[in-house]
């Protein structure tokens, strides 16, 4: 745990066959007793990056621990995905020591630091670096993967996919915000194309980032984690080719508790609110309620227009059937609006 009290992540870009895995692999096999939680995000038929860490059988991260996130690229399914899973790990009744996220290979990566700003997880985790894992034999040979058909299936295969950038720009995106980049297969390459591949990237680096050779994705635990960036809170200073685009800026949010009677029916409140939802903009919502005649606590959750309820447990002895929903959304939402429309 940082000094902070929050809970470490280190973010893993980079494009399919690069070494992401291989990587993962050998971190686990060195992790020295620190208990590590893995969220995957390869998918689809290339998607075996979860069944191979599974495995691998290592005790610093039992099965139970791997969460494969197969909705499609996490930076374009941040709420409906990848927010619900952080919080579960942090509510296990032992947390991990620290979390490692495997991203798909087309993710933006900013987006994603962007999410631990969010009202729920921003003061129990923090990013505490981005790596960015680099198929060196590719890069010299003037390609950014080493199998660009094999990219491009799986970019047709993600029907969450809400950017189609050019393999440059991810490529761009994923060095600009990373604390640390891997030359992997560094092993492929002579010396002068060594030394070329590595004087070309460092140009292309922040002066803190610092550029690693690797082969086989071989590098210990002690050197990946334990970087202490705080990216989440370093967010200008990693460019993007998308900065500026609503669809992946969600810089600064808000979240407030409505209080709410009891209610009639389920799906009634269901249907009350469906629109308020969509007219507002609203991104999550969360909550329970007491139903009158029941003598369960009705649950709901929402991501966007999707709003899910069942009842999930008895009302204790003593406590007040009072219902409470959380409202999270972009800054700015009109909160008396919202409260109005949802007591009715």
């Amino acid at each position: 745990m940082n000094p902070a009290n929050k809970i470490p992540v280190t973010v893993i870009t980079g494009f399919l066959g690069a070494g992401k895995t291989s990587l993962i692999r050998h971190l686990l096999k060195t992790a020295d007793g620190r208990r590590l939680a893995l969220i995957i995000n390869e998918f689809g038929d290339l998607g075996v990056d979860g069944e191979i860490l599974k495995g691998c059988g290592d005790s610093a991260c039992a099965e139970d621990d791997i969460v494969e996130l197969a909705n499609g690229c996490i930076c374009c399914t941040v709420a409906e995905d990848f927010i619900p899973t952080i919080e579960a790990l942090l509510s296990r009744p032992e947390p991990p020591d620290h979390i490692v996220i495997e991203t798909s290979g087309l993710a933006l990566p900013k987006p994603l630091l962007q999410a631990f700003k969010w009202p729920e997880i921003r003061t129990r985790v923090t990013v505490d670096g981005v790596i960015a894992v680099l198929d060196g034999a590719a890069i010299d040979d003037g390609r950014f993967a080493d199998d660009p058909a094999a990219i491009d299936v799986q970019r047709q295969a993600d029907d969450a996919l809400d950017h189609d950038s050019p393999l440059k720009e991810v490529f761009d995106d994923q060095i600009a915000c990373a604390d640390m980049v891997i030359l992997n297969k560094s092993d492929l390459l002579t010396g002068d194309a060594l030394a070329n591949t590595e004087r070309t990237l460092a140009d292309q680096l922040r002066p803190q980032v610092k550029l690693v050779r690797a082969a086989h994705g071989e590098i210990d635990a002690d050197v990946l984690l334990g970087l202490a960036a705080a990216a989440e809170d370093d967010l200008a200073q990693r460019p993007s080719h998308h900065d500026g685009e609503d669809d992946h800026e969600h810089d600064d949010f808000e979240s407030f508790t409505v209080s709410v009677g009891e209610i009639t029916s389920p799906d009634a409140l269901v249907a009350r609110l469906a629109p308020i939802v969509a007219e507002h903009g609203i991104l999550r919502i969360k909550g329970f309620f007491a139903v009158a005649g029941r003598d369960m606590r009705l649950l709901v959750q929402g991501v966007g227009p999707r709003i899910q309820h069942y009842f999930d447990r008895d009302w204790r002895d003593g406590e007040a059937r009072d219902g409470r929903l959380v409202v999270i959304g972009q800054a700015g939402l009109d909160r008396l609006a919202i409260e109005t429309a949802i007591q009715g």
